[in-house]
């Protein structure tokens, strides 16, 4: 998805507004006037307000998606293919804060879109649960529930933005910390 030069303003300026009130709490009326621009004016640029929810949501789907090709091309042992899963995938949600919080809590509100965004969610949710079940396999550790266990890593990682909030000092004690309690609680007295 390439976007205008305009475009990627008014993309910007929505993700301030949609953290701000909710997506169902903003209009295109409220976007304007952040812009400083009439509403009339955004309609030459963007089809609704719902396609903008569209862009952050793809957009960031795909970023993870990328991320996610990269760990299963990579030939490391299944541990740090596992490490690395969760490093990329916390790279996308630290690198997108607020768009993760938006693509997290308002992508139900995607209408006309929003069976093909379920279906890309849960074509994620197949690789990523297929990669952990390869992993926990080569290691030979114990996966009762690779669904569940999946579900939990990724919401886990998806909502991590709450922990890190605005404190960057502190991102790579974080993420380490984060990797840790994943690993520990999937694996609990396993050897890791």
């Amino acid at each position: 998805m390439e976007l205008k030069e305009k475009q990627r303003k008014i993309l910007d300026v929505a993700v301030e507004l949609f953290k701000e009130k909710g997506y169902m709490g903003s209009s295109v009326r409220d976007l304007a006037t952040k812009l400083n621009i009439k509403a009339a004016s955004l309609y030459a640029h963007i089809r609704s307000k719902e396609e903008i929810l569209e862009w952050i949501c793809f957009g960031i789907a795909q970023e993870f998606f990328v991320e996610l090709q990269s760990v299963k091309n990579t030939p490391v042992n299944p541990k740090e293919k596992l490490d690395l899963f969760i490093d990329k995938h916390l790279s996308v949600v630290l690198k997108n804060r607020d768009v993760t919080h938006i693509y997290s809590n308002e992508w139900r509100h995607l209408e006309e879109r929003l069976p093909e965004f379920i279906e890309l969610r849960k074509q994620y949710q197949l690789e990523v649960e297929e990669l952990i079940s390869e992993i926990f396999q080569a290691q030979n550790w114990e996966l009762k529930s690779p669904t569940f266990t999946t579900r939990f890593i990724l919401h886990t990682l998806n909502n991590s933005y709450f922990w890190f909030k605005r404190n960057i000092d502190s991102t790579n004690e974080i993420t380490e910390e984060i990797r840790d309690k994943i690993l520990f609680g999937l694996l609990g007295n396993q050897k890791r």
